[in-house]
């Protein structure tokens, strides 16, 4: 058969029923966890369901940091030069530092605009948050920096913890690097475990609209519709802020790289509705990585810009700590001088790196800065206590975009993207809801 007659069949396939498609599963399986958890809450609060949700999530997580440790190595030690690696290394952490910025003043503008909390009559209950903050005095910098050295590379993995995986996988990425022809068995071996592992991610990634029912489930059930309550403000502010900072700020830095943010959100809706499903930005890695590659950035960028952006790339925890200090403030009264905030800007940007490796990582790491800045705003957590779960869902979504399009800029600046695939991701040229094709095709 010719190869215009393969063409000519590939493109007059039948596309795949809606209902197989991973997204409009995961859509349904939300709608419907939203309906069991308003219309039957105690049968939501199933310690049952809740494990569908908490399943699916640490089936993602146990394979996190392997994923990790296979791409970073394979991206740097397929590097023919040491310095190629700092130098897309200092671009990431230049562009992650910029963008960064830029959410933690957006929230600080909306905050003092709207004043969300401003009228609150809530009484915050100071030991609610106390197991919080006793974790947020304990996130020092000094603390932070000892803390990406692992004590035992086993342990690393074992806990899962992200950042002490990278700065092993790079150390052993560049070993391997320095071996040059020695290490091409090695370097082999990593990259079809790579593909084994996305094979397993392909496997498990089956099972979210299970995961996505549970956890919607269990959260309108434990929560109730009614725990918006006066916060409702504050919840529909932070989203709102996150949108403006998606569309407007990654906007225009996606068409100063030449391409749509609206093609781009697109292109990774079924990571997004996971995301929604699940709170967890981590549950959609192992795909996104894949997707990246495939929308033609380079597998050593995709490799080092991604893992790094988990813990240094985390736009929507950033706009949630300075917006979520603010109402707090405005809730209990208590003003904050303009320098105060500007304090509170550094400080963000200091506590806020590593709070994906941290269980409640938004949570915690805003007792951090409070604890930092004002320590007697520190009861006033638990007023945000309640609606956290709420607030990690937009938090997740805008990280996991926003490492997204920081990977494809890096890849641009880099000049390391592939502007023919670009192209056909994100005209929807080729399929991309099948990450089980680049697994068996890569």
């Amino acid at each position: 058969m010719s190869t215009s007659a393969l063409t000519s069949d590939a493109s007059t396939a039948a596309p795949k029923p809606w209902y197989r498609i991973l997204y409009v599963q995961v859509l349904v399986a939300i709608v419907l966890g939203a309906l069991l958890g308003w219309l039957d809450p105690a049968l939501a609060k199933n310690d049952w369901i809740k494990a569908m949700g908490d399943g699916f999530v640490s089936l993602i997580k146990m394979a996190i940091a392997p994923i990790i440790f296979c791409t970073v190595v394979s991206g740097i030690a397929h590097i023919d030069e040491a310095k190629k690696v700092g130098r897309v290394g200092l671009k990431a952490l230049i562009y992650f530092e910029i963008v960064s910025t830029f959410a933690l003043v957006l929230g600080l503008i909306v905050a003092n605009v709207i004043q969300p909390g401003a009228g609150f009559s809530g009484k915050p209950d100071a030991a609610a948050v106390a197991g919080f903050a006793k974790q947020a005095g304990e996130m020092k910098s000094v603390d932070f920096v000892l803390h990406i050295i692992p004590d035992s590379v086993v342990g690393a993995f074992a806990r899962g913890d992200i950042l002490q995986v990278l700065l092993f996988s790079i150390l052993f990425g560049f070993s391997l690097m320095a071996l040059g022809e020695r290490g091409h068995t090695v370097r082999a071996l990593i990259d079809d475990m790579a593909h084994a592992m996305f094979g397993v991610i392909a496997i498990v990634v089956r099972a979210a609209p299970i995961g996505a029912f549970g956890a919607m489930a269990y959260t309108i059930g434990r929560y109730g519709p009614q725990a918006l309550g006066n916060l409702a403000g504050l919840i529909v502010t932070f989203y709102i802020t996150a949108l403006l900072f998606v569309l407007v700020v990654l906007g225009i830095i996606a068409r100063i790289a030449g391409f749509s943010i609206f093609k781009f959100i697109s292109y990774i809706k079924d990571e997004l509705l996971i995301v929604l499903g699940t709170s967890s930005s981590e549950s959609a890695l192992p795909q996104m990585m894949e997707k990246l590659e495939r929308l033609g950035c380079s597998k050593s960028v995709v490799g080092l810009v991604v893992p790094t952006g988990y813990s240094f790339n985390l736009d929507g925890t950033n706009i949630y700590m300075t917006l979520a200090t603010l109402f707090i403030a405005q809730a209990l009264g208590i003003p904050l001088s303009f320098g105060e905030q500007m304090t509170i800007l550094v400080v963000a940007m200091l506590t806020s790196k590593g709070a994906s490796g941290i269980t409640g990582a938004g949570f915690i790491t805003l007792a951090a800065t409070l604890a930092a800045v004002r320590p007697e705003l520190l009861p006033g957590m638990a007023i945000v206590l309640g609606i956290d779960k709420f607030m990690s869902e937009c938090r997740a979504l805008t990280n996991l975009t926003g490492n997204g399009v920081a990977c494809v800029v890096v890849a641009w600046w880099e000049g390391e993207l592939d502007r023919e695939k670009l192209e056909k991701g994100l005209n929807r040229t080729v399929d991309p809801t099948d990450i089980e094709t680049a697994v068996t095709t890569g």
